[in-house]
């Protein structure tokens, strides 16, 4: 394969195309532009940066960015903590008191069966007893 050196390909990039638009039915010219290679090149990367930037832009200063998936405020991240919290705490309650709830109606019933202690206790003399 031929290597090619950078004169013919910069004379390949400038060379002159026409582009022509015809009418089917009458074969009558609509439209010609006179291109090069290296004009289609920029044209094409101009287009392809000018759509980035307007999607960037687009995403970066409207509430478009809120529905990217994990982008947010630091507020938003700060309730949501807050939230968490809270929730947590007010189910340990709620557990807590179902527990509560649990033991009282057990003793209601008679279903709670106690132990009583029959040790016997040590207790030294009390100086009062005595008078």
């Amino acid at each position: 394969m031929a290597k090619l050196d950078a004169g013919t390909t910069l004379r390949r990039l400038r060379n002159r195309y026409r582009l022509v638009v015809m009418n089917d039915d009458t074969y009558e010219e609509v439209v010609t532009f006179h291109l090069s290679r290296l004009s289609v090149y920029i044209g094409m990367s101009t287009i392809i940066v000018v759509l980035v930037s307007f999607t960037v832009g687009l995403v970066v200063f409207t509430p478009l960015k809120y529905y990217i998936p994990g982008y947010g405020s630091a507020r938003i991240g700060r309730e949501y903590r807050e939230l968490k919290y809270l929730t947590d705490s007010l189910e340990k309650e709620v557990f807590e008191q179902a527990q509560y709830i649990q033991s009282v109606k057990s003793v209601l019933d008679g279903s709670v069966e106690l132990k009583r202690d029959t040790t016997k206790l040590e207790l030294p003399p009390d100086e009062y007893d005595n008078k």
